[in-house]
């Protein structure tokens, strides 16, 4: 039976250590992709620094080192390479594409500098987009984590998951539709770009609170399935090594759990330090307010602490006594006598 269905298979040899460093695979439209981002993001850079305008280089290193760089090993490295044989090599990469490049893709701000440096009145046109009321709709937390969550639920528990092996068009679809959302996620909640609109950082800390437990229930949910997803394909590929269908399955879903919890939670954490931050900062300002106010009540009062001498007084400022001419002469000082 081993020799008949490694006769049968088809696919790249056992995955090991070694394999996992070497084994690479080439995927045009990823490829195509990457190389049309770097070059825009990098033109950008170059033009608004020409410009004068500050654009530090850890964000170039975020944008299309570590951005761009995901998507690479995402799609050409030995998840790429294995996506199609081992159901947690597929796991491993929809995390990648979902949570991880889509993280360092928008701390590259590259909003901002689209706005920065496009041409004319295309910047100022291109960020009222932004704030406006569709643009605030489609991002609204809700909508944006159900759309997170949702897409990889669906992509795992319909026939899009057997379709991804058979077409290169879904495949390509595939990963732009994890990627997508994920971006749209971090952008609204970083908020180091224009956003349609800024929302505080308790509501921010809930959301990321949702869509870590979003990643840990379709963990669960893939590991407790008792159909093997995608079964057909996988029985017909005939692998004749690593783990058993059932095996392979449960692991993806531990990576689907682990791994994007692993994601999520640092990020989880670094939204709870910009709450705690956010309100450091109201907290100042409010007290340097109150410390102005202070300051500048002592030198309002202090005309009006120091009266005038009596004869320069009007007489609507003196007491009835001295102003009514009945008692005028009655309370007249004694050295005037």
């Amino acid at each position: 039976m081993t020799v008949a269905l490694a006769a049968g298979y088809h696919g790249p040899p056992e995955l090991t250590l070694a394999r996992a460093f070497t084994q690479w695979t080439f995927d045009p439209w990823t490829c195509a992709l990457v190389l049309l981002l770097g070059a825009g993001y990098l033109a950008g850079v170059r033009r608004a620094r020409r410009r004068g305008l500050a654009w530090p280089a850890a964000r170039v290193v975020s944008f299309a080192g570590i951005g761009l760089g995901t998507l690479v090993i995402a799609a050409m490295s030995w998840t790429g390479a294995y996506a199609g044989v081992l159901f947690y090599a597929r796991a491993a990469q929809t995390i990648l594409l979902l949570l991880l490049a889509p993280l360092f893709l928008a701390l590259g701000r590259p909003l901002t500098l689209a706005i920065a440096v496009a041409p004319g009145r295309s910047g100022p046109r291109l960020e009222a987009v932004i704030r406006s009321r569709t643009a605030r709709v489609l991002t609204f937390p809700a909508i944006s984590t159900l759309v997170l969550v949702a897409v990889p639920f669906l992509v795992y528990f319909t026939p899009w998951y057997s379709a991804y092996f058979h077409s290169a068009g879904i495949r390509e679809l595939t990963c732009l539709a994890l990627i997508v959302p994920g971006f749209v996620f971090f952008w609204t909640l970083i908020r180091v770009d224009p956003v349609p609109k800024a929302y505080p950082y308790l509501v921010s800390l809930w959301i990321t609170a949702a869509e870590v437990i979003g990643d840990a229930i379709l963990g669960i949910a893939v590991i407790g399935d008792s159909r093997l997803i995608g079964g057909a394909y996988y029985h017909a590929l005939a692998r004749p090594w690593g783990p058993s269908l059932r095996f392979d399955q449960m692991l993806g879903g531990g990576t689907l759990w682990v791994f994007g919890d692993v994601v999520g939670l640092p990020f989880l954490v670094a939204q709870l330090i910009h709450m705690i931050r956010e309100d450091e900062t109201e907290a100042a300002e409010i007290d340097a307010e109150l410390d102005a106010r202070d300051a500048a009540a002592p030198t309002a009062a202090a005309p009006a602490a120091a009266a005038p001498a009596p004869d320069d007084r009007r007489p609507a400022e003196l007491p009835w006594w001295e102003s009514d001419p009945r008692f005028t002469g009655r309370f007249s000082p004694a050295d005037d006598q």
